[in-house]
């Protein structure tokens, strides 16, 4: 009996000492990345201050002032130059690197004006999914996995309407495109069609309270928000609640028209339903894994559904009997895949590329922009600008040719916090919208310089 106490109190000795261990390594590693965010911020704002240095270019001069001697040692012999020589060896070195990226810097495309004009606050959770409405007035929409989803004023950055209506993550949210009504999927395996008023009215499941009943945020959570000036509509009950499938819903979107909704599931199927009865039309079935997103095309009965498969595919149901393509060529799980004009797709991954692809060749991508970091669901404005949100906090801009136009600004005092998840552009591609696991949603305004002023400075630098 002494024995077998004996042991275990040497069991549980043993064991303590392992938590304390690996608590330990654990502080060590929160330590290394707090270290290595740190660091990246460095990096990034010494990045951004020699983007904004002017290049200049050094004469060199054919004879060298007198100096100090310096010796220097190569191969077992000694060889005595000046510090000056050395100097203006150093200078004459970089001359010609000089003057080419004054040179090149003259043919490039002007580069985006970014800058932060509205926080949205209210969330309590991660923000997975941010998206624009299509019509009316202005607002944006946000799923979280704190159960809810949110309706904003862009300008005034107050929250309209809070759905209460899932029983797990809000995954996504989209607006219809011609009514005031928005589809949310979940992680309870549905997905709700619901109506908002944009009018004010008050429906009969809608109910309007102070923002001041709710649980007040501590300062950590920005418990100065913006909606404490504002009511909010509480909505608690869905318009049509589509039900089929086994796996959580991981994004719902609209069909061209919206009389149908397409949902993508972690049971890799695809659902379309009909809107007014709630019933199931058909199930897309062929993806080999979960179903990461999915996305419409704005005027064409178009779908394209992605997935952990490191696939995409593009739907058709342009015709009674629908068509199917599937796209191969990422490496990872392709995490959204969107539609830009001119009959084309952009995707991106995992493996931490975005390609643009042209729907009449699925073989291979025209574009492949080459990142630092896994994508999340990326976005494409009218003037097919693409928005890349990335797992590393920040968010890139690019063209359809693949050549960076921006970065959104981030540091300490504005930005995101952790990962980006999603990326939203209004209908007039001035306005971008992130938002992040970091409860965060936020406002950027996107401009173009002024052309003559770029003309302009092309003209002097040509002169100089």
């Amino acid at each position: 009996m002494s024995d077998r106490l004996s042991l275990l109190l040497d069991s549980l000795h043993c064991r303590g000492r392992l938590y304390e261990l690996f608590s330990q390594i654990e502080k060590e590693f929160e330590a290394l990345y707090t270290e290595n965010i740190a660091l990246k911020d460095k990096i990034d704002v010494l990045n951004e201050q020699l983007e904004r240095e002017p290049a200049t270019v050094i004469e060199r001069t054919d004879t060298f002032e007198s100096g100090e001697t310096t010796a220097v040692k190569t191969k077992g012999k000694r060889e005595s130059i000046t510090a000056s020589q050395l100097s203006q060896k150093i200078k004459s070195t970089y001359k010609l690197k000089a003057s080419t990226s004054r040179i090149v810097s003259t043919f490039k495309t002007p580069s985006l004006a970014c800058r932060l004009f509205k926080e949205y606050v209210g969330h309590r959770d991660g923000v997975w999914e941010v998206s624009c409405s299509r019509h009316g007035p202005q607002l944006i929409a946000t799923a979280s996995a704190d159960y809810t989803a949110k309706i904003w004023d862009i300008h005034s950055g107050g929250c309209i309407v809070q759905y209460w209506g899932h029983k797990g993550s809000v995954n996504s949210v989209r607006f219809h495109p011609s009514q005031d009504l928005v589809v949310s999927s979940s992680g309870d395996q549905t997905a709700h069609v619901w109506s908002v008023s944009s009018t004010g009215n008050v429906s009969d499941n809608l109910k309007y309270h102070s923002s001041e009943e709710e649980v007040e945020l501590s300062e950590e959570d920005h418990g100065d928000d913006t909606e404490s000036s504002h009511n909010i509509a509480i909505l608690k009950n869905a318009k049509i609640e589509l039900q089929g499938h086994i796996g959580v819903v991981i994004a719902a979107d609209w069909l061209a028209g919206g009389d149908q909704v397409i949902t993508a599931s972690w049971d890799r199927t695809a659902n379309v339903y009909d809107v007014q009865t709630g019933e199931l039309v058909t199930q897309l079935v062929g993806h080999d894994q979960e179903l990461t997103n999915t996305c419409t095309h704005p005027t064409q009965r178009l779908v394209v559904t992605s997935s952990k498969d490191t696939t995409f595919r593009l739907w058709d149901f342009r015709d009674a009997i629908h068509s199917v393509s599937v796209f191969q060529g990422h490496t990872n799980p392709v995490t959204s895949a969107t539609f830009a004009s001119g009959d084309k797709v952009v995707s991106g991954s995992d493996d931490r590329t975005v390609k643009v692809w042209d729907l009449k060749n699925m073989r291979s991508p025209l574009t492949t922009i080459r990142l630092d970091s896994p994508v999340n669901r990326l976005a494409v404005s009218n003037q097919n600008i693409i928005a890349i949100p990335h797992d590393n906090r920040h968010v890139r801009l690019f063209d359809l040719n693949g050549v960076r136009l921006a970065r959104l600004p981030r540091s300490n005092r504005q930005g995101h916090r952790r990962m980006v998840c999603s990326v939203a552009w209004s209908d007039e591609g001035r306005n971008l919208f992130s938002c992040g696991f970091d409860r965060l949603v936020f406002g950027w305004r996107v401009t173009f310089p002024n052309k003559d002023d770029t003309k302009l400075s092309i003209t002097k630098a040509g002169k100089e």
